[in-house]
C-alpha cells in the first residue's frame, strides 16, 4: 500500500458522530477528512463499511498464551511473539501493551514459576528493531505481589524499556478476583492439574508471601512505575477501601474491578475503569464477579481490554454500542480512551495529524467482520 492514499465511501467513526466520508493518508498520518460518499479516482472504495481508529489494547494475556500454549509446554519465544503480533493484527489491534509477569516463585512444590520478563522484553525490542513486528508494542509489567523475586525483577527495567503500565497484581487467595475459594480451587486445579493437597500447599505459600512481603512489594511496584514514567494500575479492586488505597498510591487505571462498589469508588476518585471484552461477549465474569454490562448500564465502564481473547475487543465494543445506542462512545472504549489513559495522544482518533492506524469492518446482522487493518498507513492485515 502506498503511503499516500484515500479511503473513501466509508462510515467514519469520529469522536462524537458517524458520517459517510473519506480519509486521506500521507506518510503514515491522517492529512485530511472529507464528507460524502463520492469516490475520487484512485481512491479505495470502502463500500459503506465502517472505518475506525486502530484498537488500543492495554491488558492482554495473549503473548503468554503463545509462550506457553499448554501447561508445562514452552514455545520458542520469537515464533511466539510473531504469532501474537499477527493475531492482534487480525483482531484490528494496532497498539498493544504486552502483559508480562514480573515476580516469580522459585520454592515450594505446588506451582513454581520462574523469571522470564527481562528476556522477553529484550526479544520484543530486538524484533521491533528488525522490522519484524507489524504493530506498535509496549510493555505492561504485571507486578505479582505474592511472589519471591518481584523487587529484583523490577530493578531489571528502566525508563528506556517502553514500560507503559505497571499493574499491582495481588492474587492472595480469598480476596479480590477469587473471594470465592471454591471457584479459585476450580480455576487453579483445572489450569495447573493440582490435587487437593497441592492446592492447599499453594494457598499456604501465597498467603505467607502476602503476609511477609506484600507491603514491600506493593511499595516497590509504585516506585518502579514512577521510575519508568509508566501509568500505575490496580487489579481486581473489590471494596471502596481498596480503591482508596489505590488512589493514594497514584493509580489512574483500575483493571477489572470486581464489584459495583469498587467501580463507583473508582469513578469518584477519577480512576478509569477497565473491564474485559470477553466478559461483555459472554454476558458474565468467568470468576463470578460483576458483569461488564452491568457497569456499562450504570456508566462505570471506560475502557475495554481483550484480556484473553483478542478477537473479543471489537466485537464487545460494537455490543456496547447497542447497549448505549452510541457507536462513537462504544468505539472510544477501545481507541481514544485507552490511548489517553497511557498518554498516547498521537493515536486513537480519526483526526487530522493523528497516526493512520485504522481498521475497516462491516456489521453483518450482528457479525462483526474485520476486513483491513492499517498501522501508520501500511496495510498490515
Amino acid at each position: 500500500m502506498p503511503q499516500d492514499f484515500i479511503l473513501a465511501n466509508a462510515k467514519l467513526i469520529l469522536q462524537d458522530e458517524v458520517i459517510t466520508g473519506s480519509v486521506h493518508v500521507v506518510d503514515g498520518l491522517i492529512s485530511d477528512i472529507g464528507s460524502g460518499g463520492n469516490v475520487p479516482k484512485g481512491a479505495i472504495d470502502a463500500g459503506g463499511d465502517y472505518l475506525a481508529p486502530g484498537l488500543v489494547e492495554l491488558h492482554t494475556d495473549n503473548l503468554e498464551r503463545h509462550l506457553s500454549p499448554r501447561p508445562q509446554v514452552n514455545w520458542p519465544h520469537r515464533p511466539a511473539i510473531l504469532a501474537h503480533d499477527r493475531e492482534l493484527v487480525a483482531a484490528g489491534i494496532t497498539t498493544v501493551f504486552d502483559a508480562i509477569r514480573v515476580g516469580s516463585i522459585l520454592s515450594g512444590n505446588s506451582k513454581r514459576y520462574g523469571k522470564y520478563a527481562r528476556q522477553i522484553a529484550d526479544e520484543i525490542a530486538q524484533m521491533r528493531s528488525l522490522g519484524a513486528l507489524k504493530i506498535s508494542h509496549h510493555l505492561h509489567l504485571r507486578a505479582e505481589i505474592c511472589s519471591e523475586t518481584l523487587i529484583e525483577e523490577l530493578e531489571e527495567f528502566g525508563p528506556n524499556d517502553r514500560v507503559g503500565i505497571v499493574s499491582m497484581m495481588d492474587h492472595t487467595p480469598g480476596q479480590r478476583q477469587f473471594r470465592d475459594m471454591e471457584k479459585y480451587k476450580q480455576y487453579v486445579c483445572g489450569k495447573h492439574g493440582l490435587d487437593s493437597a497441592r492446592f492447599e500447599e499453594h494457598v499456604r505459600l501465597l498467603c505467607g508471601l502476602q503476609e511477609t512481603l506484600g507491603t514491600r512489594h506493593e511499595a516497590a511496584a509504585v516506585a518502579a512505575a514512577r521510575r519508568y514514567g509508566a501509568t500505575l494500575a490496580s487489579h481486581d479492586d473489590t471494596t471502596a477501601d481498596q480503591v482508596k488505597i489505590s488512589h493514594q498510591h497514584g493509580v489512574t487505571l483500575a483493571e477489572f474491578p470486581t464489584t459495583v462498589e469498587a467501580a463507583h469508588a473508582c469513578h469518584a476518585c477519577g480512576i478509569a475503569t477497565i473491564m474485559g471484552a470477553p466478559n461483555v461477549v459472554r454476558g458474565a465474569s468467568h470468576s463470578g464477579n460483576v458483569a461488564a454490562h452491568r457497569l456499562a448500564e450504570i456508566d462505570r465502564l471506560d475502557i475495554l481490554s481483550s484480556d484473553y481473547v483478542p478477537a473479543a475487543l471489537l466485537l464487545a465494543a460494537m455490543m456496547l454500542s447497542k447497549t448505549w445506542g452510541n457507536v462513537p462512545r462504544a468505539i472510544a472504549t477501545v481507541t481514544s480512551n485507552p490511548a489517553r489513559a497511557v498518554g498516547l495522544e498521537d493515536r486513537g482518533k480519526i483526526a487530522i495529524g493523528r497516526r493512520a492506524d485504522l481498521i475497516r469492518f462491516a456489521d453483518l446482522a450482528g457479525d462483526i467482520v474485520l476486513k483491513h487493518t492499517w498501522a501508520l498507513g501500511d496495510l498490515v492485515g
